[in-house]
């Protein structure tokens, strides 16, 4: 079996810890990021102080505010955030020259050949020159940014990221391979990257809790939750998956099962103050369906049907959905967003909220053609992304339009 080497680095409460490294008279204090309780915000971050209290990220600062009343208080920072988030790049790429951006707090890092380049006459193996080069990473970013976080370090992205959360808050889990099975068995089915709240009670319905659960059942039967998706979630459950970054995709025929892959896609934003321009509620669908977009090419998939979420500002929420022929790209998702758009809108009411979703999903047929200008475009702009982040690079309609009027949901 192929030797652990790809690191999920999750920087821990990563807005929070930001605040506390330019005020640190907040270490230890309850801390949410958001804004001010009572307003139409939403929980941004918070500490683990105050998680345990039943707050959590997207959480409606009203109910925080009535959760924890004595918390402090933040706005969110988003050039402050980002800034750190680069340095945390920086150093980084010292230790390894393949790096993925995840998120703002979160990237992947391939370590095959480096185990030379960091090897001391300390170390008894390859896995102990990478969990240590590891440590080192993670004790320079505390050092040099006051950051705390967590690495895992697997066979596979996916272990890789389970593992990350496994060693919260400031650790390392190294995960050897053959051993993967051991964490896994007793976690709830949700912690595998790509389940969500569909694929559970699904999953729930089979009588299948645990990973351990999903691991252990017969494809056969798992194919008739999943479809075509079965094999992926099922090696997921065991730990199991591409030895690199650049090849962590499944592959797809669709001739394979009846059915589509598991789960869907969605991305949505609230305005801070209801928008009635439909300029700038364009520019924001656009931006949206990038988002989107570009985390079904991450994960493989093309979508067969979109959906447009729109929220008025007295809470009444519209949907529309349509079928279309399978994408993953904005060029061809954003025409039909903004034709859904323009059939359902009422013009005489302000818009709050702005969401934009892909379901029936199907993964690829193995290799996207390669000569494709779409597809060539798509895949270098997503290169970019991965390596410096997800703004690095914005469509034309997508951009800075509007986007100061946001918060994070």
């Amino acid at each position: 079996m192929p030797a652990p080497r790809i690191c999920c680095l999750d920087l821990d409460t990563f807005f929070v810890s930001v605040e506390r490294v330019i005020d640190p008279s907040l270490e230890g204090k309850p801390v949410v990021v958001g804004g001010r309780p009572g307003t139409r915000g939403v929980v941004t971050a918070c500490s683990y102080e105050v998680r345990a209290l039943g707050l959590r990220s997207g959480m409606s600062l009203t109910e925080a505010g009535r959760l924890a009343p004595d918390a402090v208080y933040l706005p969110v920072r988003g050039e402050a955030y980002g800034e750190y988030a680069k340095q945390v790049r920086k150093i980084a790429a010292r230790y390894s020259p393949v790096i993925q951006v995840a998120s703002i707090d979160e990237l992947y890092m391939d370590f095959a050949g480096c185990e030379r380049l960091h090897r001391t006459s300390g170390d008894t193996s390859d896995d102990a020159t990478i969990e240590r080069t590891v440590r080192e990473m993670t004790a320079a970013i505390h050092d040099e940014l006051g950051l705390p976080s967590s690495a895992g370090i697997a066979t596979s992205r996916s272990m890789a990221k389970i593992g990350s959360g496994l060693a919260k808050p400031a650790g390392v889990l190294m995960v050897p391979a053959g051993s993967e099975a051991a964490p896994l068995a007793r976690l709830p089915v949700r912690k595998l990257p790509g389940i969500g709240p569909v694929a559970e009670k699904k999953l729930e319905r089979a009588g299948l809790t645990t990973l351990g659960q999903v691991a252990a059942m017969p494809l056969a039967k798992l194919r008739r939750i999943f479809g075509a998706w079965a094999e992926h979630v099922q090696n997921g459950a065991r730990g199991l998956g591409p030895a690199d970054l650049s090849r962590d995709r499944p592959a797809f025929r669709e001739h394979d099962v009846e059915g589509d892959a598991v789960g869907s896609i969605s991305n949505e934003r609230t305005f801070r103050a209801d928008v009635g321009d439909s300029a700038t509620i364009e520019s924001q669908l656009c931006s949206l369906c990038e988002r989107v977009c570009c985390c079904a090419r991450r994960r493989g998939v093309r979508a067969r049907t979109v959906t447009l979420k729109l929220r008025y500002s007295n809470f009444q929420t519209l949907t529309r959905s349509r079928t279309i022929s399978p994408t993953c790209s904005e060029m061809e998702l954003y025409p039909v967003i903004k034709d859904l758009y323009l059939a359902g809108r009422d013009g005489r009411r302000r818009v709050r909220l702005l969401g934009v979703g892909l379901s029936h999903l199907g993964l690829f047929d193995g290799q996207l053609p390669l000569f494709e200008d779409d597809h060539r475009r798509d895949t270098a702009v997503d290169a970019i992304r991965e390596r410096f982040g997800y703004d690095a690079v914005r469509l034309a309609g997508g951009s800075a339009r509007g986007r100061s009027n946001l918060r994070r949901d």
